[in-house]
Formats: structure tokens, C-alpha cells, sequence
């Protein structure tokens, strides 16, 4: 686990800290996880259908990443021009409930637009795989934090938070790793982030990752929180040894940095902003905070309160016995109609999810629907 020093970084509705009762796998689970992967297996002869091993409701179809070569599209880490998705707190098998994460999955787009997330096509990445070492040692968290074209290359990289070894002496170590993308999709190992300590006050944990053009250059940066309320900013590009370009500490901040919703350049004026706030918020939901205007210094110029607007989210279509929590993943075009499309994830306890795709301006039916159980070995 982290240093209890650490400022941590809450996750809008995550699965593995919720403390409702754990449940076993229902049938309505299964049959949705049948659009996805095929029909479910039958299960022993007298076993319920709670009993069916993880092993046969994971599924056994899987696809090749398919190559791409390069594109400008948001969360396209194959570059073939379609959104992907990210999961983070997958669930997880009936016998390792008290188990660590599995690691980060994706699903990657199809261009299909009747079905645009195959979870045929994923990848799991793991600290054990994918994670940089500090020192000698691999850290055992592995999350994801945000997703941008860091290095310009045409291929989206993804950056994750982990827990690397502290003595709780002076500055702890940067948490944070790049991940970058390919025509295979995110491979290979991590970068860790590599901040200046010109750019680096206090004693925290550098955090909270933003992706935006700050600057207006055109070329993607990093909001990373420093102690006191400052922001660290990181010019893109990055090199592929995790450094940015330039970087420099901002007076202004806060310990809690977002994005604007739903458009990250609130006044339109060529640079992205920031948002910086003193509790935690989770997407979908209302919140409280400062905005932090773009310029070519980064996102340094004060521009008043601002208000994370709640919304109403549609439910996937999870049929579980007792209380289910539905969380926002994102909006994003998956379809590639040049509309934001709604993407849920409605799960109860540890073991039970699916997330569910929906188009802009219909959440009747959703156009894709999967358990993050695809995912189990």
C-alpha cells in the first residue's frame, strides 16, 4: 500500500472500496457477457448458477490488437483512428476476493458504429508487466490517471499512479509513469515521469495528472499538484525517458486538479484550463472548485469559481440481487458519429459489474455491454 503520508486519489465509484456485501455471479450477468464472448458454459452437474468457475464466465474469445498508424483521435493507443476505453478495479474471482487489482484493462474501439468496444480485443497491463521498477523494487499499485498524446507520435500514451518505496524522509519519489502507445496498442515498460526539482515544493506526492494543451502550442502537457496549493506544470512533448520539455512550478492550485467538464477550454481561447479543488470529485457528480486559465505560462491565470454540474446517468442493464452502484466512466465519440457517446459501470460488491456503452442523446439501449470479468485468467 501507499505511504499513509500520501495524499491519495479517490476513484469515482471504484468497485474494490465499496462496502457492500459480495455477491455471486447471477445469471443476467452471464447472459450479457454472452453478446460479448459467446454463450456461458454449463455449469456442473447440481452447482447454481453462482457456482460457475471465473474461469469459464471470463471467456476464452479474445482478438489481436489490430496495427494502426497514428492518429489524432482522444484514447486511440493503437492509432487506428478509434476511441479505446480504460478500466481501473476490475472485479475479481469469487476465490481471491480479498486479492490485489489484476492491473489496468482496455478495450480497444472497432470503428463498427453498431458496436464500437469489442472486449474480444483487450489487454491487461500489470505492474508485474508493464510498471517501472524504483531501484530493485516493482511497485504492487498500478492505476490509471490520464490519457494524451505525450511524445506526439500519433498514438495516445497513458499515464499511471504507483506506490514506489519512501522512508518519509524529504521529497518522496515521483509516483507517476508513462505508458506509451503503439501500433500494437500500450506495450513494453514504463517511464517514470521525470520532474525537475526547480518545478517540485514540499514534501508530497507529486499527483492528480491532467493531460490539455495549456499553453496553446498545440502539443500536449501535465498539471501534476505540488505541496501548499502549487502546480507543477510539464511541457509536452515528452521524450520516451519520461522528461518534458520545459517544466516550472505555478503559485496557484490545489490538492485535487481536474479537468473542465465537459469541454477542457471553458472560455475558447486556445489554451485547455484547469481545475483545482480542495475535495475529492467524482465524474457525473457535483462539485466545487477554481478555475485555472490557460496562457502561454500554462494554466496560471485565476478565472474565478467553478461548478461541476451533476448529471443523471443511465443504469447498464446489471440484474443483481440487493443495491447496485452505477459510476461514470467517460464521454467520448466511440461511435464516430462527432458526438459524445455515455460509457457506465454499474456493479454491486467486488464480484458483479458490466459497463455499458451508450450513443449521444439515446440511453435506452446501449450499443455495447461487457463485465470487466473478461479480464479474469
Amino acid at each position: 500500500m501507499r505511504p499513509p503520508t500520501r495524499t491519495e486519489h479517490p476513484r469515482a465509484a471504484a468497485p474494490g472500496r465499496t462496502t457492500a456485501p459480495l455477491a455471486a455471479v447471477c445469471t443476467a450477468l452471464l447472459l450479457a457477457l454472452t453478446a460479448c464472448s459467446g454463450p456461458p458454459p454449463s455449469p456442473a452437474p447440481g452447482a447454481k448458477n453462482s457456482d460457475t468457475p471465473p474461469r469459464a464466465r471470463a471467456g476464452a474469445a479474445r482478438i489481436p490488437v489490430p496495427r494502426g498508424e497514428g492518429s489524432r483521435a482522444p484514447y486511440d493507443f493503437n492509432g487506428d483512428g478509434h476511441r479505446d476505453l480504460v478500466l481501473d478495479d476490475l472485479v475479481k474471482a469469487p476465490e481471491d476476493s480479498h486479492g490485489d487489482d489484476a492491473g489496468i484493462g482496455v478495450v480497444y474501439g472497432t470503428g463498427d458504429p453498431g458496436r464500437p468496444l469489442d472486449p474480444a480485443v483487450r489487454q491487461l497491463l500489470s505492474a508485474r508487466a508493464n510498471a517501472a521498477k524504483s531501484g530493485d523494487t516493482l511497485p504492487a499499485a498500478f492505476d490509471s490517471e490520464a490519457a494524451c498524446d505525450l511524445d506526439r507520435d500519433g498514438f495516445t500514451d497513458l499515464v499511471v499512479s504507483t506506490d514506489p518505496p519512501y522512508n518519509g524522509i524529504g521529497a518522496p519519489p515521483v509516483p507517476l509513469q508513462i505508458l506509451f502507445g503503439s501500433p500494437a496498442g500500450l506495450a513494453g515498460r514504463a517511464v517514470t515521469v521525470r520532474i525537475p526539482q526547480q518545478a517540485r515544493f514540499g514534501n508530497e506526492w507529486p499527483e492528480q495528472p491532467v493531460c490539455g494543451d495549456f499553453d496553446g502550442d498545440g502539443r500536449a502537457d501535465l498539471a501534476v499538484t505540488a505541496s501548499a496549493g502549487r502546480v507543477t506544470f510539464l511541457h509536452g512533448p515528452f521524450t520516451r525517458a519520461g522528461a518534458p520539455r520545459g517544466a516550472e512550478l505555478l503559485p496557484d492550485g490545489g490538492p485535487y486538479l481536474y479537468a473542465p467538464e465537459p469541454g477542457s477550454d471553458t472560455n475558447e481561447d486556445g489554451y485547455d484550463d484547469l481545475v483545482a479543488a480542495v475535495r475529492p470529485h467524482a465524474p457525473g457528480q457535483a462539485g466545487r472548485g477554481a478555475l485555472l486559465l490557460g496562457s502561454a505560462e500554462g494554466p496560471a491565470r485565476p478565472g474565478g469559481a467553478y461548478a461541476f454540474t451533476a448529471e443523471k446517468l443511465p443504469t447498464a442493464p446489471l440484474k443483481a440481487t440487493g443495491a447496485t452502484r452505477t459510476a461514470l466512466l467517460g464521454h467520448g465519440d466511440h461511435d464516430g458519429d462527432g458526438k459524445p457517446d455515455t460509457v457506465v459501470r454499474t456493479y454491486r460488491g467486488e464480484q458483479q459489474d458490466l459497463v455499458a456503452l451508450y450513443p449521444a442523446g439515446n440511453t435506452d439501449k446501449p450499443l455495447a455491454t461487457f463485465s470487466t470479468a473478461v479480464f479474469l485468467p
